[in-house]
């Protein structure tokens, strides 16, 4: 019987625990790409945090060069429930690109973290490890990290609570 209502009060305690999840779209796609030659599964990620928890934003920083194939996969994390954002691609004359996203996901992660319990960033980008130190100081809300083990800055996986390497599980 008592093992009974503990199950009943975990279920209740990761139904009630609010989670943010912030994807740096074009760093996931270039580590998983380099380190595994496959893609990033982001369907099996929202299983997993639906299973912890509830998933109170989900935004998906991507920058577009307004090709087909990008708008289908845009389309597809839409369906999953993502808020694609969208960044203009911009190629330089010296054959640079810029489309970078961390002001973004910095202002985004501070506005939301104080309505969340969790806020789970999928990058392995180390300029986001003051941003992680900083709201789990300022709102006491928990950090995780999910990114490529070799290709993750040291720094980001230090400043997080809690770091998931993609691995198989998470992988197409």
């Amino acid at each position: 019987m008592l093992g009974l209502a503990v199950e009943r009060t975990v279920e209740r305690t990761q139904a009630m625990l609010r989670i943010a999840l912030f994807a740096d779209v074009q760093n996931i796609y270039y580590t998983t790409r380099q380190r595994y030659g496959r893609q990033f599964d982001y369907r099996a990620l929202w299983r997993q945090l639906e299973a912890e928890g509830t998933l109170v934003s989900a935004i998906a920083y991507a920058t577009d060069r307004q090709d087909s194939g990008q708008r289908k996969f845009q389309n597809a994390l839409r369906q999953l429930g993502f808020k694609v954002a969208l960044k203009p691609y911009i190629q330089r004359a010296d054959g640079s690109a810029k489309g970078d996203w961390d002001v973004g996901i910095t202002l985004d992660v501070v506005e939301l973290a104080p309505q969340v319990d969790r806020v789970v960033l999928l990058s392995g980008d180390g300029d986001f490890d003051r941003l992680l130190e900083r709201v789990r100081q300022r709102f006491g809300v928990q950090t995780e990290v999910y990114g490529v083990p070799e290709l993750t800055a040291d720094s980001l996986i230090r400043a997080a609570d809690r770091f998931h390497p993609i691995d198989e599980k998470l992988l197409l």
